[in-house]
């Protein structure tokens, strides 16, 4: 039986209806309830909605996703899966303080992730798939807990896969130091924002194998940057730096930065950076401290006459040692006699204590010296 145009011409009719009515998926088109969604923009609002949890059935289409000001408090494995196509996720003001594992992992197309203004407490190593990690754009400003969440971070950030992160944002977040390697693997960063922290040393191996084009220190606890460090952001012909509102403490330990920053060409606010410690250069433009007002070679000539003082006070006491032996060698039969004369001396002297002794003693001899007499 060979089926004649028009029965096939039906058939193919009768199966585009009944896909037609046939119901989508419900992730396909739908929008979560309390959410704006708009199909021709591929975005999704879900801001201000006391939302508990990210939503379910968040469309597939969707590129941009917005979901701030809720009271989230965690990120779970399978928040956001079917969402391949995501570009922009922006997680900003919900009190999130957990990430767990694979929390972002089935974003392979995700570009701008904004978590800040969060309570992140715990963020677990493999919330990323460092297998599809594409994220270029971080910001986690005002994000973490307390300080000690910085460890969390630096896991995060190493095993994360990040390799095309470009932009990382870590301001006011209150942090003390920044954990060895934190930064190592982000080969492609070129934005760093590490302001209004607590930072108190930034070292050598903190930015080395960076080539970063703007990095922002401004507002934190630093006193000086060790010739280490400085070598290594000479190392980094395109980077600018904002440095200003640190405690700069004026002494011997900033000579080497003082030098570096009448050289450079890398800080952009070089004119406001000044001394707040001690009193006496307090509020002084660290270009105008001269090496004599830091007071660190006042006393190199001192130390040098001191040294002299005592190479000559050496050589002269070997000199008289010398002279005291070579008179001692020219007089050693006298002083042998002498020496004699004093043995027998000696002698003499013990014998007639001893003597003395056994008189004074013995009982007998006394009687027999009181009957001589």
């Amino acid at each position: 039986f060979v089926p004649s145009r028009r029965c096939l011409c039906l058939l193919g009719m009768l199966m585009a209806g009944f896909l037609l009515l046939s119901p989508c998926p419900a992730s396909c088109d739908s929008c979560p309830a309390p959410c704006e969604c708009s199909e021709a923009a591929r975005t999704v609002k879900c801001v201000l909605k006391d939302l508990k949890a990210v939503p379910l059935e968040i469309p597939n289409y969707t590129k941009n996703l917005f979901i701030t000001g809720n009271q989230i408090s965690r990120i779970g494995a399978g928040s956001f899966r079917g969402l391949e196509n995501l570009v922009t996720l922006s997680l900003n003001n919900n009190r999130i303080n957990f990430v767990e594992s694979q929390a972002f992992a089935s974003l392979p197309n995700l570009r701008f992730l904004d978590l800040s203004n969060n309570r992140l407490a715990v963020i677990q190593p493999d919330a990323f798939n460092p297998r599809n990690n594409s994220i270029q754009e971080l910001n986690l400003s005002r994000s973490l807990y307390n300080h000690s969440a910085i460890s969390d971070v630096a896991a995060a950030l190493s095993s994360g896969g990040f390799v095309h992160l470009s932009k990382l944002e870590l301001a006011e977040n209150e942090i003390i130091y920044l954990p060895l390697g934190i930064f190592s693997s982000l080969f492609s960063l070129k934005h760093l924002d590490l302001r209004n922290n607590s930072i108190v040393d930034v070292k050598n191996t903190t930015l080395s194998g960076l080539d970063m084009e703007f990095l922002d220190l401004s507002l934190n606890a630093i006193k000086t940057f060790r010739i280490g460090t400085l070598n290594e952001l000479k190392k980094q012909p395109h980077l600018q730096m904002v440095l200003k509102d640190n405690p700069f403490v004026c002494n011997c330990d900033i000579e080497d930065f003082i030098q570096w920053l009448n050289a450079t060409t890398q800080v952009l606010d070089i004119d406001k950076l000044s001394c707040a410690f001690p009193r006496g250069l307090q509020n002084t433009s660290l270009l105008a401290v001269q090496e004599t007002e830091l007071g660190c070679h006042a006393n190199d000539g001192g130390e040098i006459v001191m040294q002299t003082s005592y190479v000559f006070l050496g050589t002269v006491l070997g000199f008289i040692g010398i002279i005291f032996l070579f008179v001692l060698y020219l007089n050693r039969k006298g002083i042998k006699e002498w020496i004699c004369n004093m043995r027998d001396a000696c002698r003499n002297l013990m014998e007639g204590y001893h003597y003395r002794y056994e008189v004074d003693s013995d009982p007998r001899v006394t009687q027999v010296s009181t009957s001589d007499v």
